[in-house]
């Protein structure tokens, strides 16, 4: 009959349009707030192992003693593990290092958001003077020397070695950071199996607490601005005001913008601490405790907070195929 035929062809497009998810597999993911960073991302390969070369040169610091990996370390989630960052020349710092894994799906960089682009966001460290103390200069003519550096950006690039190149290679192989096959997204995706009773009702209680009014899409993040404090003075409580605690309000001198900032990633959180933008947090337990008072403004039984933890974990993913795991620090619930 002309009527299932029409049912097969709208099944075919639904699961076309989802990236070639079964029927069930797609209804999983489109009825949820949370959706699963893409399996495949393509890229110029050729970008991206340049960029892999720059992001680890440390070159592009004045002394040559730093380098993106030295705050971004890949075996550590990408970020440094530190309340705030080291940089040249031992130099600390104002505020904690978010992580560069799946950074290519923030809507903004930095805390702050004062960079659009992972373009933009690769110059400020280089001209830093606590980070990179640098300039494109300074960088330009210590890697012209490198005639393989210089040979790569040429098949690259048809005008070679410039400073807009090397943000362009570096921002290319930020955006093949990717952590997919979470046990989360897993879920999302329709298997059933891939998470356990207490994972899946922390994440409920993650729904109902409404902590996906600001956690949500690919991310889990990092695509809106929020008040750090929303319910409650969080910095009073905490003490001893800074600059970085200023946050959007330093790019925009917008009183509405005091005390806000880009809502964070909670992919692989569990990779991530100490958390928040001054690096107060340095459990998850700590941080989730936190939110409910100064975020949600509301009690919760501590065991509603412990399955949240639960599920905060299984938003762990692979990177390069390979299942990222928490530091010896980090403790698995």
């Amino acid at each position: 009959m002309p009527w299932l035929d029409a049912e097969k062809i709208s099944a075919a497009l639904l699961a076309a349009i989802v990236g070639g998810f079964t029927a069930g597999q797609a209804w999983a993911q489109v009825d949820e707030p949370i959706r699963p960073i893409p399996l495949d991302v393509r890229l110029d390969a050729r970008k991206v192992a340049l960029g892999d070369r720059l992001f680890h040169d440390k070159r592009l610091s004045g002394d040559d003693t730093i380098a993106c990996a030295s705050c971004h370390s890949l075996e550590r989630g990408g970020v440094d593990g530190r309340v705030s960052a080291i940089g040249i020349g031992g130099s600390v710092g104002p505020i904690n290092v978010p992580t560069v894994l799946n950074s290519g799906f923030n809507f903004r960089q930095f805390w702050d958001g004062r960079a659009a682009s992972l373009e933009e966001q690769a110059a400020g460290p280089v001209h830093n003077p606590k980070e990179m103390g640098s300039n494109w200069s300074q960088v330009i003519e210590k890697l012209s020397r490198d005639k393989s550096l210089v040979s790569a950006f040429g098949e690259s690039y048809r005008d070679g070695l410039k400073p807009r190149n090397i943000q362009d290679a570096i921002a290319v192989f930020e955006r093949s950071l990717t952590t997919p096959n979470a046990r989360f997204d897993k879920y999302l995706r329709g298997d059933a199996t891939a998470l356990r009773s207490d994972e899946l009702q922390g994440y409920r209680l993650f729904k109902s607490y409404g902590c996906v009014a600001c956690h949500q899409g690919v991310n889990v993040g990092g695509n809106m601005f929020q008040v750090f404090g929303v319910m409650g003075d969080y910095f009073a409580g905490r003490g001893e005001p800074t600059g970085a605690d200023m946050g959007r309000y330093n790019v925009t001198h917008n009183e509405a913008d005091r005390h806000m900032f880009k809502v964070p990633s909670l992919r692989n959180v569990a990779l991530t601490a100490p958390y928040f933008h001054d690096g107060s947090a340095r459990t998850l337990d700590d941080a989730v405790d936190t939110m409910f008072r100064y975020q949600l403004g509301r009690p919760a039984p501590q065991q509603d907070k412990a399955l949240i933890v639960k599920f905060l974990y299984t938003l762990t993913g692979e990177l390069r195929g390979r299942p990222l795991e928490p530091s010896s620090q980090s403790h698995q619930p």
